[in-house]
């Protein structure tokens, strides 16, 4: 099929290059000239595994091709994805400037039957705004789909080539056949595509990310509450995924979930609540959560060695919001740097992919090492803030004669299998007073 994806961030970037991996002609649009050009010669402006070399194959079998020129990509496809941001607004609340702005685009170039379909997070009811605005600039038949993105980072190409489920919505027969037919390659493995009207198909984006953002959130409640009564939260959390019904996936205790999905959608869910009088407590009660839980973690800190930090160096590993990727939006390891630097302290971090993302937030402010032992170097502690799998099984012999003291504050859990006490080590972790 001709396709053409407007938009080559995250989302837009991995879906153009797996349709053209399945064989789909592809046309990835972007104003911006520089990273074109880059992504023409396989330099890609994201972490992403396995991604590189798939735009690399299909950029030189000619399956994939990235352009400027919207109007062209429109008219020589018959699908048009619309995957642009959608960044939050102060209040909550989403800004949908580069989805009506693409919708315009679109709009003022069909010359024959397309389905434009969103694939950007948004608002309950977008489709039916999409409608209003490319029927002004256009008497071209037309239908509109939403089909949310359910991509794991760090896993996304792999979570796009064999989707748990794929989700469609639309009102149109004719717009539902052939879309049933470009995925039906991606569920091969007989997981289901479930179609739907559009609204509800909006509504399950925001629906599943706010409730695995639940999840978390509730387990690091459990974790607080068996850090002041003496329980171990990982043992708790084994007791709780033997049952079958709760699973073990987005139960572990840690300093809180990041990223652009999670935290954004919550929020734009409770404002979507809030805007039509809905009761959304829990939601509300989960971001709270999330934010506290790394204000606990600092507190761990200053409880050992006091509001005043000045004269003291922590090793940060990980800085990125999760493994493998090198995505730091609204990753908990800025609240805690900066919090740290704010009360006088020194760090040193370390990260295998996000190094040069948080010179963009932090510039000179903190040190950047060339690898995780380097970082620890004479600091006073190591605070361990993403799991990492280098993270997982260090020297710890190597680890204690680095640091002036044995002393880890350990922000996701990463060596509750290990007795370190027995090493030497002070050892801080979440769920266990």
């Amino acid at each position: 099929m001709k396709v053409c994806v407007i938009g080559t961030g995250y989302v837009g970037l991995v879906a153009g290059t797996c349709f053209a991996e399945m064989g789909n002609d592809v046309i990835c649009v972007d104003k911006d000239l520089e990273k074109l050009e880059n992504l023409k010669r396989g330099i890609i402006p994201i972490y992403e595994p396995g991604l590189e070399d798939l735009i690399k194959t299909n950029v030189k079998e000619g399956r994939l091709k990235f352009s400027d020129n919207i109007s062209d990509a429109v008219k020589e496809s018959l699908i048009c994805f619309i995957a642009v941001g959608t960044p939050q607004v102060k209040d909550g609340s989403v800004n949908m400037e580069n989805v009506y702005q693409a919708a315009e685009e679109i709009g003022k170039s069909i010359n024959e039957y397309k389905i434009i379909v969103n694939k950007s997070t948004v608002p309950i009811g977008t489709a039916d705004k999409l409608r209003e605005i490319i029927k002004r600039h256009t008497e071209s038949p037309f239908d509109v789909v939403s089909n949310p993105e359910f991509l794991k980072q760090g896993a996304a190409v792999e979570d796009f080539l064999r989707p748990d489920r794929v989700v469609i919505g639309t009102s149109s027969e004719k717009a539902k056949k052939i879309m049933l037919d470009l995925y039906s390659p991606f569920v091969r493995n007989q997981h289901p595509i479930i179609t739907m009207d559009e609204k509800s198909a909006e509504m399950v984006k925001y629906a599943s990310n706010s409730f695995l953002a639940v999840k978390i959130s509730f387990a690091n409640e459990i974790a607080n509450i068996c850090e002041s009564v003496g329980a171990d939260a990982n043992l708790v959390r084994l007791g709780m995924c033997a049952d079958t019904r709760i699973g073990t996936k987005f139960l572990y205790p840690g300093i809180g979930y990041g990223g652009s999905c999670f935290p954004k959608d919550v929020r734009a869910l409770i404002k979507t609540a809030e805007e039509n009088n809905s009761g959304c407590e829990i939601l509300k009660a989960a971001d709270k959560t999330n934010q506290k839980q790394r204000e606990r973690f600092i507190k761990k800190i200053t409880d050992k060695y006091g509001e005043n930090l000045e004269g003291k160096t922590f090793a940060a590993w990980g800085l990125s919001f999760k493994p493998k990727t090198n995505d730091m939006r609204e990753a908990p390891s800025i609240t805690i740097i900066n919090k740290l630097l704010e009360l006088g302290a020194k760090i040193t971090a370390y990260d295998p992919k996000a190094c040069e993302t948080a010179k963009k937030i932090f510039g000179d402010k903190i040190e950047y090492a060339a690898s995780s032992y380097e970082a620890l170097k004479d600091a006073d502690a190591l605070i361990l803030l993403t799991e990492w799998n280098e993270f997982r099984n260090p020297d710890f012999s190597k680890i204690k004669s680095l640091l002036k003291t044995p002393v880890i504050f350990d922000g996701r859990n990463q060596y509750t299998s290990y007795n370190i006490q027995t090493l030497g080590f002070e050892y801080y972790e979440v769920g266990k007073s």
